[in-house]
């Protein structure tokens, strides 16, 4: 990594520029927070290699790719089908919620919280 300065006056200051990412979503945050607080050390590594946001990305697509795939397999386990959702809208979403609820601590244990 090459580190360019500017004189100023007496002083040289870095030239630092930072890279146009776009927002971390939901479970980067999660695990960007984790790291901070239980894992110091590797979050500071990260930070200091600039890849915290490149590798807290990658954890929340996993984790949202994670999270359609298992909820989708839980809803067939369970028998919630598009059949149900016509016949009692009520059940069908009381159903998807135990599912999606089930599936997200599945994946914070998974990815976020390891």
């Amino acid at each position: 990594m090459n580190i360019t300065y500017t004189q100023n006056g007496d002083y040289l200051i870095s030239n630092i520029v930072i890279r146009k990412t776009k927002p971390l979503g939901h479970y980067g945050r999660l695990r960007k927070a984790y790291l901070e607080m239980h894992r110091p050390i590797l979050f500071k590594e990260l930070v200091l290699s600039d890849k915290l946001f490149e590798y807290c990305a990658e954890i929340d697509e996993a984790a949202r790719n994670r999270m359609e795939l298992i909820v989708r397999s839980l809803a067939e386990q369970n028998g919630v089908t598009e059949q149900l959702k016509a016949e009692n809208q009520m059940e069908w979403v009381r159903q998807m919620n135990a599912c999606k609820a089930q599936t997200e601590e599945i994946v914070k244990a998974e990815l976020i919280y390891d």
